[in-house]
């Protein structure tokens, strides 16, 4: 069984660990990435990158018939996949919410619920609806957190930090994406409150998340090892 190595492949619309076969060509390379990416075979343009953290350029594969071992592909390494047509092709398409309508309540509605945070929280006298004489709740520990979003879809991360912060007043809380969808990585306004990479850090009201046990979330791709 020939040797595959690990390497993350990236597009505009797409971040993955992959393994790959390093004896297979850039032209059997592109056909498994049309399926990974969206991203057209022909107007794919391709390069390798050091890693995730060095993104200096190693090389551009640009010969079809070359095997990507020619070009010294080893683990960790970054594909990078670049639409060189997207008028053509949904690229970008997917992570546009521009164009989305969204669901929007008032405060007046939301507080008409039964079956919001909110709710909850005034029937079990949680947070500013708790006694005075009943200690605080203590944050968190690092649960699976669902954020709601538009169409009824979810964005899916860890909860990182619950409390005050100094870029606004209430509470916050900060989650860590399991995709870049987030705004910063951790730190806002210079002040740090936990760390995960650039993107994938984001800080929302108590209201906006759903904490529990979520199980991972798998795409059905038969192709998913190359």
């Amino acid at each position: 069984m020939s040797k595959v190595v690990n390497v993350f492949v990236i597009s505009p619309d797409t971040h993955s660990e992959r393994r790959i076969d390093p004896h297979i060509t850039v032209e059997q390379l592109k056909g498994k990435l049309e399926l990974i990416t969206g991203i057209p075979v022909g107007n794919q343009a391709i390069s390798l990158l050091a890693s995730e953290v060095d993104p200096r350029v190693l090389a551009v594969l640009d010969d079809d018939s070359k095997q990507l071992g020619y070009y010294g592909l080893t683990d960790w390494q970054v594909i990078k996949v670049v639409d060189t047509n997207p008028a053509g092709s949904l690229t970008g398409q997917l992570t546009d919410v521009t164009q989305v309508d969204k669901f929007e309540l008032s405060d007046a509605e939301y507080a008409k619920r039964q079956d919001s945070v909110l709710a909850y929280k005034q029937r079990n006298k949680v947070g500013r609806f708790a006694e005075n004489d009943v200690p605080p709740e203590p944050a968190p520990t690092p649960e699976s957190a669902n954020i709601p979003w538009v169409l009824e879809l979810s964005k899916r991360g860890t909860v990182r930090y619950v409390g005050t912060t100094k870029f606004s007043k209430g509470v916050w809380v900060g989650v860590e994406y399991d995709e870049p969808l987030g705004k910063n990585d951790g730190s806002v306004q210079g002040e740090r409150y936990f760390s995960c990479r650039q993107n994938y850090g984001v800080f929302v009201k108590p209201e906006k998340v759903k904490v529990g046990h979520y199980p991972v979330e798998e795409l059905d791709l038969d192709d998913e090892e190359m």
